[in-house]
């Protein structure tokens, strides 16, 4: 059978009743041995201010000087002893010899005990054992009139008459320990269950276990993960979590408040609104994130919220490079069908024998889209660039609106990372693309790329209806858009990529109407540019 182990609070209820008896049996011991102590030292103040007042009495030194001491003694002294509740009253001679005794057969024999001090005219207190059994006793010498000692008076309490006094009053220390006991008792059940409700009834050794297993199971699972309490405080923050947000792996993140910690600046929103979240997308310097924020509680309580990131950028990427080969399928599909009917014009032509007619046609059609591509071929060395260009051209062409490239414009392969190079260039003409789409005629969109003075200068101009100075700061933050629906992506983009390569963009309105759309992005030098000799 399996050893039932306890529970943290079994064992500290066990531990806290173990350590409260054996204080509370200490102390009993101890009080009873104080009480046992003052009963003795009471005793003897007692029996030694009984013993000097019958030395001091004339009646005594009388009757210690008459020929029958103990005719006048033993009277006395039992009516003494009867009157303090003592329980020997002695009056003797120097030579030890009884005049008085509780037992008068004793009477006439000696005392038995310690008497020196007496004889030599100090009164004392001592505990010895006489025929009465141990006794607490004073002995007080008897003085004539000229001061030599006459007699002795010893008068004691026996240690069992002052054990039955101390087991008279142990009622009340019984009940005192009891009421302690009990106090404590019920103080560690108390306590002991609210631990075993805060620790679930778990012992230490599951908790270890516990504890070890789902650090391990959340520093370990591919998801970003960030537990926030109700103060706004980082409660946890697993490893994928840190590298998703660029935090050190080493720095103290565990009780700091969010606001302190570099968060990009829409996930940081994100958790001061404290709303719940779902699939909000956050980008930063080098990634698309994909963030969920949920509230958690127990019991009814509320105790923070967990926040869930997913790394996106990757597929962020694909789905980018798809919209491009969709746009790029749109125009060719359309420019099929454009050079389809062109060609049935053609071939109708020459039906008819209008050869002449059906050459120039062709001829000028021809001569039109080689002119563009040329010129976008020439001008950009950047193969996937160009391409996109012209694909964007063949989608400006289906939306009614004139796209051209400067011809101005140049850029050698390798300036920047293609896929930079398409973010930008292809989110700028989309957005220019949108923003004369709705306009009135003549629409159009003028790209100027070119590398110079170190930077790559992509310069997007459309004929739109313009953009407000005050919206300029809003245009590359991701969800704003000018369209009445939707949430805007593409420009924030471009603020990533911005961000990544530490450039910088200019938003103005162009002269003849429209907005100019201008963003340089520095570009690393090449060995040549840095000096290095070839090895």
């Amino acid at each position: 059978m399996t050893r039932r182990k306890w529970s943290i609070a079994g064992q500290l209820f066990a531990l806290q009743v173990v350590v409260v008896t054996l204080l509370v049996a200490a102390a009993t011991v101890g009080v009873a041995l104080v009480a046992r102590a003052d009963a003795r030292h009471a005793a003897r103040e007692e029996v030694l201010s009984v013993a000097e007042t019958v030395a001091r009495s004339p009646e005594v030194a009388v009757a210690l000087r008459s020929a029958d001491p103990s005719a006048t003694l033993q009277p006395y002294a039992e009516s003494i002893r009867l009157a303090t509740r003592t329980d020997f009253v002695v009056v003797m001679a120097p030579d030890r010899t009884r005049y008085s005794h509780t037992d008068p057969a004793q009477i006439g024999r000696p005392f038995i005990g310690e008497i020196a001090p007496a004889l030599a005219g100090r009164p004392f207190t001592v505990i010895n054992t006489g025929t009465l059994g141990e006794s607490v006793r004073a002995v007080v010498p008897v003085r004539a009139a000229d001061g030599t000692v006459i007699g002795l008076v010893s008068v004691g309490i026996t240690t069992e008459a002052i054990n039955r006094e101390l087991l008279a009053r142990s009622p009340v220390l019984i009940a005192a320990t009891a009421a302690a006991l009990a106090l404590a008792a019920a103080g560690s059940w108390l306590l002991s269950r609210r631990l075993r409700r805060q620790t679930h009834g778990l012992g230490p050794e599951q908790m270890t276990r516990m504890y070890e297993y789902y650090d391990a199971v959340l520093h370990s699972v591919g998801e970003g993960l960030v537990v926030i309490g109700p103060d706004r405080r980082i409660a946890l923050i697993n490893d994928e979590g840190r590298r998703l947000l660029g935090l050190s792996a080493d720095a103290p993140l565990v009780d700091r408040p969010v606001a302190e910690v570099d968060l990009p600046a829409a996930l940081a929103d994100l958790i001061t609104a404290g709303q719940p979240a779902r699939d909000e997308l956050i980008l930063t310097a080098d990634r698309a994130l994909v963030a969920n924020l949920r509230p958690t509680g127990s019991g009814g309580r509320a105790m923070g919220t967990v926040l869930t990131l997913r790394d996106h950028t990757d597929l962020r990427a694909l789905t980018s490079e798809l919209d491009s080969v969709r746009g790029l399928t749109e125009a060719l599909r359309s420019q099929a069908h454009e050079a389809a009917n062109r060609l049935h014009t053609v071939l109708t032509l020459v039906e008819l024998g209008r050869t002449e007619e059906a050459v120039r046609l062709a001829t000028e059609e021809l001569a039109l889209a080689q002119q563009l591509t040329d010129q976008v071929v020439g001008a950009i060395a950047e193969p996937a660039l160009a391409a996109l260009l012209l694909g964007k051209s063949a989608q400006a062409a289906e939306r009614g609106v004139e796209l051209t490239v400067d011809p101005a414009s140049r850029l050698d392969v390798g300036a920047l990372p293609a896929g930079d190079l398409l973010t930008v260039v292809g989110n700028l003409v989309d957005n220019a693309l949108e923003a004369v789409a709705a306009g009135e005629p003549p629409r159009r969109v003028r790209v100027h790329v070119a590398e110079a003075d170190g930077e790559v200068l992509v310069e997007v101009t459309d004929s739109g209806a313009g953009l407000p100075p005050e919206r300029v700061a809003d245009a590359f933050r991701r969800g704003w858009s000018t369209k009445a629906s939707g949430r805007g992506l593409g420009l924030a983009l471009v603020g990533q990529v911005l961000a990544r390569h530490g450039g910088r963009h200019e938003v103005h309105a162009a002269p003849e109407g429209g907005t100019v759309f201008r963003v340089r992005l520095p570009v690393a030098p090449s060995g040549a540019e840095r000096g290095e000799v070839p090895a």
